[in-house]
């Protein structure tokens, strides 16, 4: 019997290598009746051990095989806006929580940790990214080794709708969504303190080091991923 206490497994594609110890699951969620979009987990391998960032539950099968890759130890969330399965990893897993303070939409569980501008990440040869004027938590994780930035909402690689239904597909239109590299509008608007812009911090993470990015919605953006969000941000600001 399924335990009500947690969300179901909503659809999803089976876990798939992106680069040496980075995998990812491309999932689903049902945001409303008739309405469901594409959302992505990202499971970084350090020895033994996992780091799930944006969980995504799985079927019985794909945990299986999840399980078998390692021992789950830590769930990071970056974004205020992504918290739907953290409870059932850290449950039924025993896993530390990393997070930053004001989380508004899924308040618990209690993070461990909390991550901050300066706060060591716990994947070697990585660190966290702040967007330190969003008035909602929102951050990146920059994997040096790869030159992959992790983003959430923030930045978005939207060239496939996959999971995503008609009525779906129509509200994002409206919304100004294209398939395509993007900063969300509705992202933006929510985010930013009113009187101010979230362009400074999107040129700070523009000085990081990145080939690829890939975010909670859409796909991997393999290769020339800085080039390209270059120009989003000057067409966006």
């Amino acid at each position: 019997m399924e335990d009500k206490k947690y969300a179901p497994a909503y659809a999803h594609n089976a876990i798939e290598e992106l680069f040496e110890n980075v995998y990812w699951v491309h999932g689903s969620i049902k945001i409303a009746p008739g309405m469901t979009m594409n959302r992505n987990m990202i499971i970084l391998k350090q020895g033994s051990e996992l780091t799930l960032i944006n969980p995504v539950r799985l079927n019985s099968q794909e945990e299986v095989k999840l399980c078998a890759l390692g021992d789950i130890k830590k769930v990071l969330r970056l974004c205020d806006f992504h918290g739907l399965d953290d409870q059932y990893y850290i449950d039924h897993f025993k896993a530390e929580f990393w997070c930053q303070k004001g989380q508004s939409i899924y308040k618990a569980p209690i993070p461990d940790t909390i991550i901050e501008e300066e706060t060591p990440s716990p994947i070697e040869n990585s660190e966290f990214f702040i967007f330190s004027t969003a008035k909602f938590p929102e951050a990146a994780l920059l994997l040096k080794n790869h030159n992959l930035l992790i983003t959430t909402d923030s930045i978005q690689n939207l060239t496939n709708w996959s999971y995503t239904t008609f009525l779906t597909k129509v509200v994002l239109r409206l919304m100004g969504f294209k398939k395509e590299l993007l900063i969300g509008k509705p992202w933006i608007k929510k985010v930013t303190p009113k009187g101010e812009s979230m362009q400074g911090d999107f040129e700070r993470l523009l000085n990081l080091d990145f080939d690829h990015l890939i975010a909670a919605h859409g796909t991997l953006l393999r290769d020339n991923a800085k080039p390209a969000l270059q120009q989003v941000v000057a067409k966006t600001f």
